[in-house]
């Protein structure tokens, strides 16, 4: 139980400005400085990038006083900067441990894009140059997201469906079929279900990226969405968010909880709410979606966020995959050749001429067990103009296709015929 009554609890914020009441008693120009570039951050920054550079520039200002002695950020020479990285490494987190490599990592940038930032903006008391160069920032790794697969994914939607409790079935459901991040999901106010054209969408407000967007609603969804207003509407109405009832609204906490308990239920282990929009844009990708829809179906900004998915157990590589090896097992499965004499030279031209397909200038001679993804490749290219002048040579082409069994070239040549005849007449 708290210490404190209800009314004499601290904000929030309380340690954060405690602690730096006692920065400005020991280095007020150093806090200055840092406060003051925590109030320009929050005019273009969100508030939690805002309180992440807070927590950072503390630190930072911490050790400045405790173990370096140094009064002012003018102060910082690059040899400080060298003792900060090995301090900031070994400091320490819950259960006995150093802080991770990714909460070091962001430290790190924080403090060079300070310095950096005050030294652009020429305000006074800064170093000459930023002594926080980019090799201090340790090197990010890129492991692949991990996520629910389909079995899994398909039972953690039939332990949602089975809950008693409608709100875990709409947060599972609504995470899994839009892609929403936790703090996406909490935000979304009373009108956010619109209609547009034939459907319905939802407008995700602005979030981790600074970004809004509409996000198709799947029928099934906007079935759930519309029977969750109509039994909770006095509540939404009063908290003014969608997804509220009179448990109030929801958090990205709250819904981490909700995630956890219906993944126990299904058995599936390490699942949180941001593996669930991983789940999505992998299956969206392997079923074809185009990378420029999911990307903005989740909100990326760059591409390069959204490329991460296409290294994700593709689908597209695995079926290639499988068909190139059994071209390959089918050369290798190939019946001995003949001794040597035995085959004419009547008889090799005839068993080439059997697999050759006929091009504008000559015929290509690759075994039929070696087929070609660019057979025709001119053909069907969007750019590929053809008119009544080329008849004769399509025809013939048509005709030779038709002679050694080349059902679908026969078939795109009867194709270019006609739209020749088409385009002229």
């Amino acid at each position: 139980m708290n210490a404190l009554p209800a009314r004499e609890r601290p904000s929030p914020g309380w340690h954060a400005e405690a602690e730096w009441a006692q920065i400005e008693a020991s280095a007020p120009r150093v806090a200055a400085v840092m406060r003051r570039y925590l109030r320009q951050l929050g005019t273009f920054l969100a508030p939690r990038s805002v309180d992440a550079a807070d927590s950072a520039l503390r630190q930072l200002a911490r050790w400045m006083v405790t173990e370096a002695g140094l009064a002012a950020v003018g102060d910082i020479r690059r040899d400080d900067i060298e003792d900060y990285k090995v301090w900031l490494a070994a400091q320490p987190r819950g259960g006995g441990q150093t802080i991770t490599a990714e909460t070091h990592r962001q430290r790190m940038r924080t403090v060079r894009q300070f310095f950096e930032r005050i030294i652009e903006w020429d305000w006074p008391g800064t170093p000459a140059r930023n002594p926080v160069i980019a090799w201090d920032i340790p090197k990010k790794p890129e492991p692949l997201p991990k996520f629910p697969g389909d079995r899994d994914a398909a039972r953690l939607m039939a332990a949602a469906r089975a809950s008693t409790d409608p709100r875990d079935r709409l947060v599972v459901e609504l995470l899994a079929r839009t892609g929403m991040r936790a703090g996406e999901l909490a935000d979304p106010g009373a009108d956010a279900v619109v209609r547009i054209g034939a459907g319905h969408w939802l407008r995700i407000p602005l979030g981790k990226l600074r970004n809004d967007r509409y996000v198709p609603l799947h029928p099934q969804l906007t079935e759930l969405l519309t029977a969750w207003t109509a039994a909770n509407l006095d509540h939404i109405r009063r908290h003014k968010r969608l997804v509220a009832d009179h448990r109030g609204p929801l958090d990205r906490h709250l819904i981490g909880r909700i995630v956890h308990r219906v993944a126990r239920a299904a058995g599936v282990s390490g699942v949180h709410p941001h593996r669930l929009r991983h789940t999505l844009a992998t299956q969206a990708i392997n079923r074809g979606m185009r990378l420029e829809a999911i990307a903005a179906l989740l909100g990326h900004q760059k591409m390069e966020m959204t490329l991460i998915y296409a290294r994700i157990a593709n689908r597209v590589v695995a079926d290639e995959y499988a068909a190139v090896s059994a071209k390959i097992d089918a050369l290798y499965g190939q019946p001995p050749a003949l001794p040597a004499g035995y085959e004419t030279t009547g008889m090799a031209r005839l068993r080439r001429e059997a697999h050759t397909r006929m091009l504008g200038n000559g015929l290509c001679t690759r075994p039929a067990e070696l087929d070609c993804r660019m057979e025709s490749a001119c053909e069907t290219c969007a750019y590929f103009r053809t008119g009544t002048q080329f008849l004769p040579i399509l025809t013939r082409q048509r005709d030779h296709a038709r002679d050694h069994g080349q059902a679908e070239r026969a078939v795109l040549f009867d194709g270019l015929i006609q739209r020749a005849d088409t385009e002229t007449s």
